[in-house]
């Protein structure tokens, strides 16, 4: 079997293939307590082990999800298929940092063909063997779970009789506990921290089995070997080193091995860090005809970056938990970006990072092209290209530890805010938690309050309007909401009174954004702002992106023009659309942030302005500075640990609290 092509099918393979066309079409940042999402590093991969979430707004603990299916082994054997897919799921979940496995909680989804030759006896031994047998050996409960019995449907085709049948089929959904967020591992490997290691420890103990492996799979076989978890105490082991190891601070990336074996652990390793490895494989098999079983079994396991001074404490660590034999050192990052194994020195199998990221994305290129606007597919794809592109990063002109509002926090003068919404709004609890941490004292008020009289804003120094799917997110959804603003006498003229205060201030994010855009005959000099409408890849777009400060009035950027950095975007209708150039070039003049590429130049290339809006526009101001509108979620990444990337010079609080904090400071 050719290596190269075994590969490139692997790579292609839906099981393995990058799903970014699956990831960014949903809201990953919502509640603003998202601390891991399936977006990894600088270059935003979807490689992450397990999602984590904060506790609350102001916690740095949280909770950890992750799962795991092993459903084609089950034509082989139903019982390791039920075992590989709980392995699977504490594998997924041993990069958070959970006090004890037995923390962790499981909900089963079980489904079977109900009176299929063979396959009752298949579920009974499969159930036995994960709930009676290797659950109690982990100490791991299953408290809850569903099932469909009904995996067969049966049809007549002419004079034929037709069926299609799924075999026992087992899903597990892991929770648990995290005691501290910020410690989640990831597998980006890190190439600034001198000369590293890679560690795999094999819980498979050297077997390589690849019944049922997505090799097999794309070469139209099945096999007669699954992997299997032999012994629990392994997985015991493992998961008892990886949080030893994380709490020491050992441990710079972490990935399990899982579809398409420990060559895709290492490819999705090395794409998340932008960066080669050079493995050495002459001892890890015995002949050259082992290769391609070691390179793609999917038995259970994990690699490990560390640095090099530290591989032995890690080896040493790993043993005492039971693991000599599974655990050794496999090869380094090098400096060429190639993904490169070896034997004995000579190369067996090897390319060049970026082109291994072009394979791996290609099936999600092709899925989303035929989807969504195929010039944005293209552009998506072709960036991939660029080699040396910096990714997300942060150049800041202003010191995010320092909080301007200190002094009046301290006073306990609170201000008050009103965080207003409509029909289906759902960002108000993380809106409202940065105005409370700048300042204010914020009050919920939806706009049935305002169109009823219960609610005066006159009340407020401040109004955000917030975003999140207000009407169901339907298009147009926030012109609808500026025009029941508009047509109601009592709400028109309660908005009117409260733009032209002087001593007032105005916020719109998302859809409060479309909505204060379409109040532009209300508010004062917000004549050339533009009309928002759908993005030009016809897709909602969840992402993060980074956004430039332009030089600007407003008061919630004071300070801040010239710095660059990553901001959630969720949304739908976000280009930004002039009825002529002529308006547009008078917007020109309040733009208070712009979309920019990884070298910080203002960009209309997708993804990197995910609308596409001209110029890079998305946020601007009027009314002398006071009202402000933008597409992206400030909101949901003002602290550090619930941004997808953190720059390690930032504080607890991401530099996007500034914004809050500059909205205090002007009010006084």
């Amino acid at each position: 079997m050719d290596l190269p092509e075994a590969a490139r099918r692997v790579l292609h393979l839906p099981t393995v293939a990058g799903k970014g066309f699956l990831i960014t079409i949903g809201d990953r940042s919502i509640t603003g307590m998202v601390a891991r999402e399936q977006m990894v590093g600088p270059w935003q991969v979807p490689v992450a082990n397990c999602a984590v979430t904060t506790t609350a707004l102001d916690s740095t603990t949280g909770e950890a999800m992750a799962m795991g299916e092993r459903t084609p082994l089950a034509l082989i054997d139903g019982p390791a298929s039920g075992r590989m897919a709980i392995g699977e799921t504490i594998t997924n979940m041993a990069c958070a940092q959970i006090e004890q496995i037995s923390d962790i909680r499981l909900s089963a989804n079980w489904m079977s063909p109900a009176g299929y030759a063979g396959e009752d006896a298949n579920l009974y031994d499969t159930v036995k063997a994960v709930g009676m047998e290797l659950c109690p050996a982990l100490g791991i409960s299953i408290p809850v779970g569903k099932d469909s019995m009904s995996m067969r449907t049966v049809w007549r085709d002419g004079d034929s009789d037709k069926s299609v049948t799924s075999p026992v089929s087992l899903v597990i959904t892991g929770f648990a506990p995290v005691a501290d967020v910020r410690k989640t591992l990831t597998p980006q490997l890190v190439s600034n921290a001198g000369e590293t290691a890679l560690i795999l420890v094999d819980l498979g103990n050297g077997k390589n089995r690849l019944g049922g492996s997505c090799l097999a799979q794309v070469y139209s076989q099945l096999g007669d070997h699954c992997p299997d978890l032999d012994d629990a105490d392994d997985l015991l082991g493992l998961f008892s080193a990886v949080q030893g190891l994380n709490e020491n601070g050992l441990l710079l990336a972490y990935h399990d091995r899982s579809d398409g074996g420990v060559y895709t652990t290492l490819v999705e390793m090395c794409l998340a860090g932008h960066v080669g490895v050079d493995i050495e494989c002459a001892d890890l098999i015995s002949d050259a005809d082992d290769l391609l079983a070691w390179l793609f079994n999917e038995e259970l396991g994990v690699v490990l970056q560390v640095k090099s001074a530290d591989s032995a404490e890690v080896l040493r660590q790993l043993s005492s938990c039971g693991l000599a034999e599974q655990s050794r050192v496999i090869g380094t990052l090098n400096t060429d970006d190639q993904i490169r194994f070896t034997i004995k020195g000579e190369a067996v199998l090897t390319d060049s990072r970026t082109q291994i990221h072009r394979t791996w994305a290609h099936t999600s290129f092709r899925l989303q092209a035929m989807r969504d606007n195929a010039n944005c597919a293209q552009q998506e794809y072709d960036a991939l290209l660029d080699a040396n592109n910096p990714g997300l990063n942060s150049l800041l002109t202003f010191d995010s530890h320092e909080d301007v509002a200190a002094e009046l926090i301290a006073s306990g003068q609170r201000p008050r805010v009103a965080i207003v919404r409509e029909q289906g709004v759902n960002g108000q609890l993380e809106m409202a938690a940065a105005f409370v941490k700048a300042g204010f004292d914020c009050v919920d008020v939806h706009m049935s309050d305002i169109l009823e009289g219960r609610r005066a804003l006159s009340e407020f120094k401040g109004l955000v309007a917030c975003g999140g799917f207000s009407y169901g997110d339907v298009l147009g959804a926030g012109e609808g909401w500026a025009k029941s603003i508009l047509f109601n006498p009592i709400a028109r003229q309660a908005f009117s009174d409260f733009f032209e205060r002087e001593d007032s201030f105005a916020l719109g994010v998302c859809n409060g954004c479309q909505m204060l855009s379409n109040l532009h005959e209300l508010i004062p000099g917000s004549d050339h702002w533009p009309h928002f409408v759908r993005n030009q890849s016809e897709q909602f777009e969840g992402r993060t992106a980074l956004v430039q400060v332009q030089d600007n009035d407003s008061i919630l950027f004071q300070g801040m023009a010239g710095s660059h950095m990553p901001i959630a975007i969720a949304h739908g209708e976000g280009h930004a659309e002039f009825s002529s150039d002529e308006q547009r070039q008078i917007c020109e003049q309040k733009v208070a942030l712009r979309f920019v590429d990884g070298y910080g130049q203002v960009t209309e290339e997708y993804p990197a302005n995910p609308n596409g809006s001209v110029n890079g526009i998305t946020g601007l101001t009027a009314a002398n500075g006071r009202v402000t509108i933008m597409m992206p979620h400030p909101e949901r990444v003002y602290r550090s640990c619930t941004n997808s990337w953190v720059d390690k010079a930032w504080g607890e609080d991401g530099p996007w609290m500034r914004m809050f904090r500059n909205a205090r400071v002007w009010v006084g």
